[in-house]
Formats: structure tokens, C-alpha cells, sequence
């Protein structure tokens, strides 16, 4: 099989783009790409001495780093393990082989698919200590395996938090967005579903996604994000992206929601998420899922718009599920629903949090402002307390309080 790169660490920046860790200047870098390449070779030439060898230059030059150095640069040492570890296998060293797989999960491997189907282990998968690494990761790198785990909430769960509220559209703001940006003659004159779409499209058109830089926007408003964004011809989060499309949905007059979607990761080792929107459509009496990062929506068979609770759930019974055809990055990468549903939404739907208040410019980290959200929790979270957080910011007094619930009912009210 040939030489793999396995997307861990810093080689998050796949397909999706849905995340990527911000590659810097540091020399290091420079130095393990060519230390990787230089481990292809020895995969290629099946030589042992010398992939262990690059191995402990590697590891000498890694330790040297500071500790946020580590962690940005740590998927070296996570894909190049592997890969001597695929080499020991296919020339049968076979201690070598587990030893070196254990050294690429110690240091964040987690792709239990990717393991059960890599070829280069025929050797060694039925060695006890395999299996024994290859249970370790199911339980946090098979992601439909661990949101199954997590289906159950608690409909009786009466912690108190306060209610989710929406701006009104007759707000100035939300009514300088609506007529500034002509989102009436975006949204275009078919039925509600397709002037939601619509309006998904245009943000997902107008304002390009990056992962990987900080946009630096100040004012977290669809206002501020498009304008710098378009005049400096940037890109933004995923998260701004959210804001945004929420904005934009609060000016017409619909119920929307910037919804958080984050793993398990019991293990500490998975910094991604993402986040998404989700807007209440009347006329179909329920909440519908809107991905402005990647222009996405998800359908059942019927053709029916489904929302986060309605995807999540059928995830666990492995019921169809279907995106749009023009589900994209950057009108640059077509995404999938395998990757897309599957692998990357199923990892990031165990748990949810979205700011309790939508409005304009609610996120905008001003002084002496309190900002609220509100997480749903499966009950199999290891993580339950306390019922209320908050952090205070000494020198602005911002406050940012935390409740949490694991009532799935009182979360989606209106």
C-alpha cells in the first residue's frame, strides 16, 4: 500500500477544510518536511534502520520545542510513527511494528477506519496488543461508534436555564443588514425553504472560509464580516460564517440559531469543531440544518429538509441521509457525504452549545458585557459539571456563562 498521510495534527486542513491549525514560520517545520520525506524513502526501500534512524532525529529536534510548538507541530510525529510502524509490519518485525503503532497513537493517531482497512498490517492484526490498540482507538476514533454511545438524553432533567430568545426583525440593525445587502431580492420569490437556501448560497458565495488564519475582525457582526472580509478579500471562520447567515435570517424574520458542534475527546488530543446554523421555517414547522462553510443542507429520502437533531439521530440508526450536489469549499472543493455526514459531523454532534440570545453583534467581546451560552450533553459525557460556569475577564469585565442541560427537548424550544 502506498505511502500514507494520515490527517492528524497539524495535517487537519483536509478535504472539507472544515479546520485547519495555523502552519507558522518555525523552522521546524521546514526540517520535518523533509524528515517525511526522507521516512517515504525508507517506507519505499523497506529499510528499518534507516525509518527508526530519521525517527530519532525527528524526536530529538520535536523535544526541543516549546509546548505550543508541540502541540502545532505533533502530527509529524503522529504520521511518520505510523508509517515506520507500516514498515516494521510489511517486513514482519512485528514487536517493532506494535511498539512504533503505539508511538503514533501516544502522540494523537486516532483513525480507526484508516487502521482496520490499511493492507500494510496483515501481519500483525491478529497480535493481541493490535487488537488491544485497535479497541483504544474505536472508543475515540470510531465517531458512529461513540455518537451511538451518546444517543440518550434526559427529557426529566430540570437544571434551570434560561430561554433561548431572537431578535426581533424590526430591530435597526437587523433592518440596515436586511435592506444594505437587498436580501429580499436574494431570497428570491419561491416558498421559504428556497429563500433560506437562497440566502445560505449568497453568504456561502460573498465570504470565503479560512481555517487557517485569524481574520482579525473585531465586531462580530454580519455587517463588520462582510464588509472587511470583501474589501480585504480575506477569509473567516467557520464561526463568523455562522454569524453572519444568522444575522442575515434574524433580519428576515426567522428564528436562526449559530449552533457549536463539538467531539467527545476524552482523550484531549482533537481541536476541532465546527459550527453551523440552524433556522426555523414555519411553514414546515421545524428547525433546518445550514452549513454557510460549506453550503450544505441535509435531506432523508423524501426529499424532506432535516435539522441537527433529526441528522444526529439518524447517524446513530444509520438512516439516509443526503446533501445537496452543490455542497462545496470555497466553490473549490466538492464535499461528499461520506466525508461530510459519516466522518466529520458524526465526530463533531456528541455535543452542542449555541449562544443563548440571538441578536446583532451579540458574540462581540465588549466590557463589562455578559455573554451566555448553553451546551446539551449527552448523558454519556464524562464531563457534567457544574450546572452553571462563568469566566470573567479581570481587566474588561466581560463574563462568559456556561449552562448546561441534557434535556434535547428544552434545548430545540423555540
Amino acid at each position: 500500500m502506498k505511502f500514507k498521510l494520515i490527517l492528524s495534527g497539524i495535517f487537519l486542513f483536509s478535504a472539507g477544510c472544515l479546520f485547519a491549525q495555523n502552519a507558522n514560520t518555525n523552522p521546524f517545520n521546514d526540517f520535518a518536511n523533509k524528515q517525511s520525506g526522507l521516512v517515504k524513502k525508507a517506507y519505499d526501500k523497506r529499510d528499518d534502520a534507516e525509518g527508526i534512524k530519521l525517527m530519532s532525529e525527528l524526536m530529538a529536534q520535536y523535544n526541543q520545542l516549546n509546548p505550543q510548538d508541540k502541540r502545532m507541530y505533533k502530527g509529524y510525529l503522529t504520521n511518520n510513527w505510523y508509517n515506520v510502524s507500516c514498515l516494521y509490519s510489511l517486513i514482519n518485525k512485528k514487536p517493532e511494528a506494535i511498539s512504533t503503532l503505539d508511538s503514533a497513537v501516544y502522540y494523537g493517531y486516532i483513525n480507526y477506519a484508516h487502521l482496520q482497512e490499511d493492507t500494510d498490517f496483515a501481519n500483525i492484526k491478529n497480535e493481541p496488543k493490535f487488537k488491544q490498540i485497535s479497541e483504544l482507538l474505536r472508543s475515540v476514533g470510531d465517531y458512529k461508534y461513540i455518537l451511538q454511545k451518546a444517543e440518550k438524553f434526559n427529557p426529566d432533567d430540570q437544571r434551570k436555564v434560561p430561554a433561548f430568545t431572537y431578535q426581533s426583525a424590526t430591530d435597526p440593525n437587523l433592518v440596515a443588514i436586511r435592506k444594505k445587502f437587498k436580501l429580499d431580492s436574494i431570497a428570491g420569490k419561491g416558498d421559504e425553504a428556497s429563500k433560506a437556501i437562497n440566502i445560505l448560497k449568497w453568504v456561502h458565495n460573498t465570504v470565503q472560509h479560512d481555517g487557517q488564519h485569524e481574520s482579525g475582525i473585531q465586531l462580530i457582526n454580519a455587517n463588520e464580516i462582510i464588509s472587511k472580509a470583501t474589501s480585504k478579500k480575506i477569509g473567516v471562520s467557520c464561526g463568523e460564517l455562522a454569524t453572519t447567515l444568522n444575522e442575515c435570517y434574524l433580519a428576515m424574520g426567522w428564528k436562526s440559531r449559530k449552533v457549536y458542534c463539538f467531539p467527545k475527546d476524552s482523550l484531549n488530543v482533537d481541536y476541532d469543531s465546527h459550527v453551523i446554523n440552524v433556522v426555523y421555517l414555519p411553514t414546515l414547522s421545524k428547525w433546518v440544518w445550514m452549513d454557510p462553510t460549506n453550503n450544505a443542507y441535509v435531506k432523508d429520502e423524501n426529499n424532506k429538509l432535516l435539522g441537527i437533531a433529526e441528522v444526529r439521530e439518524r447517524l446513530i440508526k444509520n438512516q439516509p441521509l443526503f446533501i445537496n450536489d452543490d455542497a462545496n469549499w470555497n466553490n473549490r472543493q466538492k464535499i461528499t457525504k461520506d466525508f461530510y455526514l459519516d466522518s466529520y459531523m458524526a465526530k463533531n454532534l456528541y455535543r452542542v452549545y449555541s449562544p443563548q440570545r440571538n441578536e446583532y453583534n451579540y458574540e462581540t467581546r465588549d466590557k463589562n458585557k455578559t455573554i451566555t451560552y448553553i451546551s446539551l450533553l449527552p448523558l454519556e459525557y464524562f464531563k457534567q459539571s457544574p450546572d452553571r460556569s462563568e469566566d470573567r475577564n479581570k481587566d474588561t469585565n466581560l463574563i462568559i456563562e456556561r449552562y448546561r442541560t441534557n434535556n434535547a427537548d428544552a434545548f430545540w424550544k423555540l
